[in-house]
This record gives structure tokens, sequence and C-alpha cells, in this order.
């Protein structure tokens, strides 16, 4: 699920082996429970796709792409000048790096390194692999096309890394019933159904080159700043100046660097509403409602904007990456049972 941004940890109580199974009426489905699938399993020929969230993901970060590509190439020049390697060759090992984020071994390694994942020891993977086979039965889809993984985090939701890792965190594993586990494991499995999971590391991967270049930019303009205000000042109008140039010169194809982080997120927050309906159409909607709910009694105001105002939690709002729980769960009502 994703990304750097807050997460919502799940309410503080027992482990689930401590906890005493909840009485529930007649037909009433126990959310903390979990009825394993027996008999054969059906496997469909095609169980990955890609959706609206992820094309619109992928759109929107055309231009810090095209961004990237310029500021690859001159580096490419640069350093061609300095070492005895053409310049296409820097090029060329940038441009194969995005594809090989998702192949399997390079996978492995960016979940250790940079996601900081790692394989669930014996004990949680004797709770995740039952689990995780009956939400896979459910969905048609090969469990063993993808790799189970635990993050060390006190939050319910865990970190999207590439096209064929399922990772949960170590509170979701210890804390949360068989039910809500599964459909945390199912909510997962909907981001790689909907390719929201490959659709985020790719573009992380080639829109970094413009990301580090706009944050090196912003510390060289503070750092003048505070030498002298003057020329700080200075060298901001003179960056409005080339973004209105810019701007009239392309059409305004430029403010999409602008509004571009806004729209972003908003598909991202729509990535996760589309994950909990895939994981609803698999039959855990009682399940994903006692997340949420479970959530909101932990935090009952959990608005990524608390402890803010004004422009600063509007901001906050349109910049997050996650809808907060009391939304998920009024979209999950809105629109029980269907798949995205």
């Amino acid at each position: 699920m994703t990304d750097p941004e807050p997460r919502y940890p799940g309410p503080a109580g027992p482990p689930h082996h401590e906890r005493a199974a909840r009485p529930t009426a007649a037909g009433e489905s126990d959310p903390d429970a979990l009825k394993l699938h027996q008999g054969r399993v059906h496997i469909t020929v095609r169980h990955r796709g890609i959706d609206l969230a992820a094309v619109g993901h992928l759109a929107l970060h055309i231009p810090q792409v095209l961004l990237s590509v310029l500021i690859v190439l001159a580096l490419s020049f640069v350093l061609a000048k300095l070492i005895t390697v053409p310049a296409w060759a820097w090029f060329g090992l940038w441009a194969v790096g995005g594809a090989l984020t998702l192949w399997r071994p390079a996978e492995d390694l960016l979940a250790r390194l940079v996601f900081g994942l790692h394989h669930p020891t014996p004990g949680e993977l004797a709770r995740l692999r039952p689990l995780w086979q009956e939400v896979a039965a459910r969905a048609g889809v090969d469990a063993s096309a993808y790799t189970l993984w635990v993050e060390e985090s006190p939050d319910i939701d865990a970190t999207r890394a590439g096209g064929h890792i399922v990772s949960v965190t170590r509170h979701a594993v210890e804390r949360l019933p068989d039910g809500q586990l599964a459909a945390v494991l199912a909510h997962e499995l909907g981001h790689h159904v909907g390719g929201h999971s490959w659709a985020a590391l790719i573009t992380h991967w080639y829109s970094l080159p413009s990301k580090l270049a706009w944050r090196l930019l912003l510390r060289g303009v503070l750092l003048v700043h505070r030498r002298s205000r003057i020329a700080g000042e200075a060298i901001v109008l003179t960056l409005v100046a080339v973004v209105l140039l810019a701007t009239i010169h392309t059409n305004g194809m430029v403010l999409l660097l602008v509004t571009g982080p806004f729209l972003i997120s908003a598909f991202a927050r729509n990535a996760e509403l589309r994950a909990d309906r895939y994981a609803s159409g698999l039959g855990l909607t009682p399940q994903l409602a006692a997340l949420f709910s479970g959530a909101l009694a932990y935090r009952p105001s959990d608005s990524p904007a608390d402890g803010q105002s004004g422009v600063t939690a509007l901001l906050a709002r349109l910049l997050a990456s996650h809808p907060s729980s009391r939304t998920r769960l009024h979209a999950l009502h809105r629109r029980p049972g269907r798949r995205s």
C-alpha cells in the first residue's frame, strides 16, 4: 500500500492468539474469522492488469520522466568527458535500470536495501501462508507468483515494492486476527492486480533524477537566501520568470510540473480505494470494515491534516497518498462487494 507518507496505525491490543472469539448473531460474519477454501482452486489465465489509477499515475509522471531524461543525458555527456565511456552507455545504464527493477532478483535487493523488508520468520510464515493461499484461491491467482515479505513497522499498511512482492507489517502479523490480516493481504493483491505496484516503482525510478534535481535546487536557493536575502529573492524571481516563459511557449504543459504532485496524490488515494474494493469483492467486506473501524477507535480523527489549520491543512489533505479510515469505511459501504 504505499509509500513514505504517514499511514494509519491499528488499535493497540493483545496479540491475535490471546484474543477470545467474539460471539456473533446467527448468519452474521465474524470479522475476526476467516473461512478457508475447500476443494479445487481455479487459476485464471489473466490475473494482472492495469486500471485507471495506474494509467493516471503513469501519465502524470510523463513531465517528470522527460525532465529526468534531459538531466541524465546532460550528466551522461559530462561523465563521457571525464571518463572514457561513451555517453550512450551511461544513459543506457539508467534506462535499463528501470526495467531491472521489475526483475525478481532486483526486486528482492530493493526490498531489503531500499524498503527495509525481510523474509518472514518461520512463525510469521506459518501464520501468513494459509491466509495468503486462501486470498489467492478466492481471487483465482497463483499464490506462488508472489513472495511474502514483512516490514518492521507499528502500522498496518506496508510499502508497495515491485511487481511480485506482497508485504505486511509485523504489527499486522502479530496483532490482527485472521480475518483482518487476510483483508490486508487481499488489499495488497488488489494493488498488484490493478497494476499500482509496478507503476509506482517504475515511475519512481524514472522520475528520481528530476526529483533529486528539484531538491538540490531548493537547497541551493535556501543556502543563497541565508547568506544574502537579496540574491535569494533574485533567484526566486528568475525561476518564476523562467516558468512563466516556459508555460507560454509550451501552451501550459509546464504547469503539470506544479499541479502534478496534487493529481498524483489524488490518483494514489483512488488506488487505495480500488484496492479496498478488490478485497471487498473477495468476500472480505466485514473484515475491512472492522479494520477501518479499529483504526478510527484508535485515532478518532485520522485525517492527514490533524493538528494543522488553514492552507497547511488543505495542502496536507491534497498531498496525502492515503484517504482517511473514515473515507475508506464510507466508500466500502457505498459500493460493497464490487471489484475495481
